[in-house]
């Protein structure tokens, strides 16, 4: 191990006892996007006990925060998310679906890991910056409401990386790897259809149903989807059917959509297509349309500069060896899949690999560095950081090989203690290649020209309207684990 990995590594397992117990409050904590106050608080109240500055409430995002150590550039940026997915309730280490509260919330996606990793990596530059008197700032964003809440999105539209040099973040998964991919653009828009009540039995033709508008408006985009680029994605939930009686005619119902496409203007312009749907059902059935966007981000753009140095620390620092007990539990979480799930898990690794992950379901080991660049179909608004600085993330194995993301299976495992291991292995990684990044200007400016010809003259400009603000909540619910 170098000077740098050996000293990040020490630091950050000195402190092991304390991102151990944040991440397992989180878990407890639960709160779903814009909603997570307790979990804001307790990663403020950690930061400011470390020498960090705290501003809280940024680009009105009442769980948004920035905690800065130092002054001046390079300004080293480090992302966490804390939020939780509503109806993932589920008990820790169970290996059966066993909620602990009825339609209760739970980190499906590991956020009470992943803020807590990029705690322990802010943390630790700050302490290396401290011992070796590096000039430069190391800040850690504090990025509520990934999940369709768009938070780093509000952040990048706002300004708020205008002057930072180069950003890390990370995620849980069931593999330890650099991530050399982009993921599609989103818009995220909801739609409301007024129509007019009547008695269905008695006077259906002086009714006009929002609810047949939303199906019509449903049925064209379905339609549509035959005619997009194969990489497009649209999905939708009916938020509000119009009533439970069906002998009323529905005078209101809402649809909620989620655009998705490799680039933002073509997710622009398959937005524009839905709501030609929508204004076509709305003609169709005497209706009234009214529609928002919501939130949105673009797509991810990565950096191979930062990248390759990050995977280097990775495999100087080694992946965490589970232990039989880990390994033991981790079986009992992948027997839990349906076949399905198992076929689509050994088809990521392949033949030879998915054999050895089903005895020893833990990845313990790097996954070698590709510099082909995948393609994800999903998205994340790490990626409107990433059109404005330089940006590099990893994944680390905090779940059993197989585990699908958003389920009560990666809620189960939340707390494990190779699910802190892999969490810790990601603080490592980052923090080491954020030194380098601070000791190395050649480094940032190689990243950042790389940058500049990866947009090739694009601008970032938010998706989001300028008028569009974060939610309120007026009253802070929690719910009790």
């Amino acid at each position: 191990m170098t000077v740098i990995s050996k000293r990040i590594t020490s630091l950050i397992d000195d402190k092991r006892a304390l991102y151990t117990q944040l991440s397992d409050q989180i878990w407890e904590f639960a709160e779903t996007r814009f909603e997570e106050f307790r979990s804001a608080e307790l990663l403020s109240e950690a930061m400011e006990k470390e020498g960090f500055e705290v501003k809280k409430g940024i680009a009105g995002l009442e769980t948004g925060f920035i905690a800065s150590y130092g002054s001046g550039h390079p300004v080293i940026a480090i992302l966490g998310e804390y939020d939780a997915l509503a109806g993932l309730s589920q008990q820790a280490s169970s290996n059966r679906f066993e909620p602990i509260l009825k339609n209760g919330n739970g980190h499906g996606c590991g956020h009470n890991l992943l803020g807590v990793g990029s705690l322990a990596a802010a943390i630790a530059v700050k302490d290396y910056m401290k011992e070796h008197k590096l000039a430069g700032t190391v800040q850690y964003f504090g990025c509520p409401a990934e999940e369709s809440g768009y938070g780093k999105t509000f952040m990048a539209r706002d300004g708020f990386f205008k002057d930072v040099d180069a950003a890390f973040s990370w995620h849980p998964a069931t593999m330890n790897a650099v991530m050399n991919s982009t993921a599609n653009a989103v818009i995220h828009a909801h739609f409301k259809f007024k129509g007019r009540s009547a008695h269905a039995g008695a006077a259906p033709h002086l009714g006009r149903s929002a609810l047949d508008a939303v199906e019509l408006m449903n049925v064209g985009v379905n339609y549509m989807r035959e005619h997009t680029i194969d990489e497009a994605r649209i999905h939708y939930a009916v938020t509000n059917t119009g009533g439970l009686a069906p002998n009323v005619v529905q005078a209101e119902a809402e649809v909620t959509y989620l655009i998705r496409a490799p680039k933002p203007y073509q997710v622009k312009e398959l937005y524009d297509r839905v709501v030609d749907c929508a204004r076509g059902a709305a003609l169709m059935t005497q209706t009234k349309v009214d529609y928002e966007i919501q939130g949105s981000c673009h797509n991810l753009i990565p950096n191979l500069t930062l990248e390759k140095v990050m995977h280097q620390y990775m495999q100087e620092i080694g992946a965490p060896l589970a232990t039989e007990q880990d390994i033991n539990y981790a079986k009992t979480i992948y027997e839990t899949l349906t076949d399905e799930e198992k076929r689509a898990a050994a088809l990521q690794v392949g033949k030879q690999g998915a054999s050895q992950l089903v005895e020893r379901p833990i990845a313990d080991f790097i996954v070698p560095f590709s510099e082909k660049e995948t393609f994800m179909g999903g998205s994340t608004d790490v990626a409107d950081v990433s059109w404005n600085v330089p940006t590099a993330q990893c994944v680390t194995s905090t779940w059993a090989f197989g585990t699908p993301f958003h389920t009560w299976q990666a809620v189960a495992q939340g707390k494990e203690s190779y699910a802190h291991d892999a969490m810790l292995l990601a603080g490592k990684a980052m923090a080491c290649t954020a030194i380098s990044a601070l000791e190395n200007p050649e480094l940032l400016e190689k990243a950042k020209k790389e940058l500049v010809e990866r947009l090739d003259g694009e601008t970032y400009e938010s998706l989001i309207p300028k008028e569009l603000t974060p939610p309120k909540n007026k009253q802070k619910v929690y719910q009790t684990i």
